[in-house]
């Protein structure tokens, strides 16, 4: 069983017009050195909820990580290291890093403590888009980043934003050209969601252009070697996220920080539990903790902040994270976590999404065909579960 953890930095140097994450702008939050304190904090009196344990895998994330001077993001790794959580030998060790937020002295620091992947939130190369959704560097910057990790031979993935207002499909495949160009072993498409009325809203291309966007980046990416491995995530083999690949295969996760969220197996079909994401209402919460090293989940966090997951809800997260993954549904993963007539009522729905050429069948299992992918949501909602249904099926 593999196990990571995941450090959530909410520090900008200003917030995206699309972005809904707990993040701040760092002039209107608490020095980070305090924020790094609260964390340290917070993994001191929890230690017990998942440990000790070594990491498979420990992720970065945010907000902007690489704002923080090294000596914080090391210090994290120590605590960590020194609260029972070491980094075990071959280890993925990712931290999200902007444009124009590191230099070479940074980067060096960043390897030196263990750092191994570097995930670039640089979203496109056109400056005027940039603009738009109020991104602080430019796309000189982006290539001058993407240049110091080259010349460190450094494993690193690129996020690329399409289906931005005016943004034309040769744009975006003119973004993709250069990421495969300038290195990148990783790359993930996402397409901007956001609700109605937002400023974001117009002037973007129709759905059904940014399905053929979608579509186009898909078979670039694949004719040159990088294979979808989830949904929005292509990778050259060997490369994939295995941080993110906990995520979606039933491992256990530990997010500590602001707003962060965990998955742990037990009891009975699994509990997730999630850190507030007011950065107010997290530090009066770890600090009202101190003295109290040890005690249980229930007894550490509110009752809106966790949930003991019933068989409906843990069969919907299996099926719906599993097919994501171009390695599919496992029949057998299926038949070994969940009573026999709860696997006869999963495959009665999928038979039906069969039917629809919604998935295709193999040996192992089930995966999404190509329609499969661009109408996921569908296939998502059919294979949502409520307690009813299973409650009659398993008996």
């Amino acid at each position: 069983m593999s196990f990571g953890v995941y450090l959530h930095i909410p520090y900008c140097l200003q917030r995206c017009t699309y972005c809904d994450f707990a993040t701040y702008e760092r002039s209107k939050i608490m020095p980070s050195v305090q924020y790094v304190d609260l964390v340290l904090e917070e993994l001191s009196r929890r230690k017990n909820f998942f440990g000790p344990r070594p990491l498979d895998t420990l992720y970065f994330g945010g907000g902007t990580p690489s704002l923080l001077p090294h000596q914080e993001i090391v210090s994290l790794i120590k605590g960590l290291e020194k609260q029972g959580y070491p980094i075990k030998s071959g280890a993925e060790v990712t931290i999200e890093i902007n444009p124009a937020t590191i230099d070479p002295d940074k980067l060096s620091a960043y390897i030196d403590a263990g750092i191994n992947r570097f995930s670039v939130g640089a979203q496109t190369f056109d400056d005027r888009l940039l603009k738009m959704v109020h991104r602080e560097h430019n796309a000189k910057q982006t290539l001058e980043t993407l240049d110091l990790l080259l010349g460190r031979n450094l494993n690193f993935s690129f996020d690329i934003l399409f289906a931005l207002p005016s943004q034309t499909l040769d744009g975006v495949l003119r973004d993709l050209e250069i990421a495969i160009e300038r290195g990148s072993k990783h790359i993930s498409p996402y397409c901007l969601t956001v609700p109605p009325g937002h400023p974001l809203s117009k002037g973007r291309a129709p759905e059904e252009e940014q399905v053929e966007m979608f579509e186009a980046i898909r078979e670039i990416l694949m004719s040159r070697g990088f294979l979808p491995y989830e949904i929005s995530n292509f990778a050259l083999p060997g490369f994939e996220s295995k941080h993110n690949l906990l995520y979606w295969t039933d491992e256990e996760y530990w997010g500590l920080g602001l707003s962060a969220h965990s998955y742990k197996k037990a009891p009975g079909w699994g509990t997730r539990f999630w850190n507030g994401n007011a950065i107010g209402d997290y530090r009066d919460q770890i600090q009202a903790s101190s003295g109290k090293d040890g005690f249980p989940l229930e007894e550490a966090l509110g009752d809106d902040q966790f949930e003991i997951l019933e068989m409906h809800q843990s069969l919907t997260d299996y099926c719906h994270t599993s097919l994501r993954l171009m390695r599919g549904l496992s029949r057998e993963g299926l038949q070994n976590k969940f009573p026999a007539p709860v696997v006869k009522s999963a495959e009665s729905r999928l038979e039906k999404l069969l039917e629809k050429s919604l998935l295709l069948e193999q040996d192992e299992g089930w995966t999404l065909s190509a329609q499969g992918v661009v109408l996921s949501n569908r296939v998502f909602e059919e294979m949502t579960f409520l307690k009813g249904e299973i409650e009659a099926s398993s008996h």
